[in-house]
């Protein structure tokens, strides 16, 4: 399969993998997809070393680095001065201690510590920068953006090093402003997809992105973890897809156990999107957790980015922790970011069956199409 993405990039399918776990983005390059690792989980050394094993073992082919620089955070997260746990409000504070409390998780909430707010400015322009410099100093084959057009001097950067933009869009105006800061590839995502995601459906969303920035390169995003999805979304114009979701369930992916067996018995119907987690509207699995945060009597609404990030992940560990002991309640309120694909997640199995399974699907697929036109 040769597209103006492959031959752009030197690889052999147009199949994207975005993941945050290294094992499942090293499994589907070696497969001759692209992996792209999310950069936001880690701190600058900490993606220099995940960034060295990967130049290691994926034998010279290309990969990509995801950063988060959305276009709109909690004014505190920009000021000069102090830690970003002190503008975290006591309310939100008591009301994860309450949730713990309600559904009988063990250990009571930890306070954040330093290390969370070093997390959450990451997702200031200024953390991304950081992380950029760190991945340009590797084997990436492109930096990918999330959340709002990059900051000038990101695509600087990454031109100076011969490195192309992506930046995921839902709109196509959002698009068009990608464009015109200078990105070379747009992933139109629609609303089906996991994590930060629009409201427009990837069927509609494709066509129009396509149309809007051409000559741009367009990747399909949202709904896709098989490769009838696949043939549709390169039906539709895309050059390429980008998938996140199908790689959760995978034998590499470092999904919490207790959440995998949550996603392989989820259905289609059961995600939100929902602000709970990070502050803005991200599609994730529904849970105690997002009825308590979006609609229960007692919540006291969702903060900005990054601020209920510092809130949610460090609860959201300890209640991962509670729910591999078997703990009712945190089985209850566990959840994770995931597309509603999930439906179609029902076995472990590679990362590299994944793409094997896709691409014959694939083929398949566009058989059927040939046929139908004799």
């Amino acid at each position: 399969m040769r597209t103006s993405i492959c031959e752009r990039l030197g690889i052999e399918l147009p199949l994207f993998a975005f993941s945050h776990c290294r094992d499942v983005v090293a499994a589907v390059t070696r497969a001759g997809g692209f992996g792209v690792l999310g950069a936001v989980a880690y701190s600058p050394e900490r993606l220099d070393t995940e960034l060295s094993w990967l130049d290691e073992r994926v034998g010279g082919r290309p990969y990509g680095v995801d950063v988060l620089v959305p276009g709109r955070i909690d004014p505190s997260a920009r000021e000069r001065g102090g830690h970003l746990l002190d503008f975290v409000p006591d309310r939100h504070r008591d009301f994860v201690t309450h949730l713990l409390s309600k559904y009988g998780v063990s250990a009571s909430a930890r306070p954040p510590t330093m290390t969370a707010d070093e997390f959450g400015r990451r997702v200031t322009a200024a953390g991304a920068s950081v992380l950029i410099d760190v991945a340009l100093r590797h084997r990436v084959g492109l930096i990918a953006s999330a959340l709002g057009p990059p900051p000038p001097e990101m695509v600087a950067k990454a031109r100076d090093a011969g490195v192309p933009v992506a930046a995921l869009v839902g709109t196509v105006e959002h698009a068009r402003r990608q464009v015109e800061a200078g990105v070379d590839i747009v992933v139109a995502q629609g609303t089906e997809a996991g994590g930060h995601t629009g409201e427009v459906s990837t069927m509609v969303l494709v066509p129009q992105v396509v149309d809007a920035v051409a000559p741009v390169p367009v990747l399909a995003a949202g709904g896709i973890a098989s490769g009838r999805q696949m043939a549709a979304a390169m039906a539709l114009g895309a050059e390429g897809v980008w998938c996140g979701s199908v790689w959760l369930t995978t034998e590499e992916a470092e999904t919490p156990p207790a959440v995998k067996r949550k996603l392989l018995a989820a259905s289609s119907l059961d995600t939100v999107r929902s602000r709970s987690r990070t502050g803005k509207p991200a599609r994730q699995l529904r849970s105690a957790w997002t009825d308590e945060w979006d609609s229960g009597p007692e919540s006291p609404g969702a903060l900005g980015m990054p601020l209920q990030m510092l809130v949610a992940e460090g609860a959201m560990a300890r209640i991962a922790a509670a729910a591999e002991k078997g703990e009712p309640g945190a089985v209850e309120l566990v959840n994770y970011f995931v597309g509603q694909v999930v439906g179609q997640l029902d076995r472990v199995r590679p990362a590299r069956d994944v793409v094997h399974d896709m691409l014959s699907e694939f083929g398949d697929a566009v058989e059927r199409l040939r046929r139908l036109t004799e």
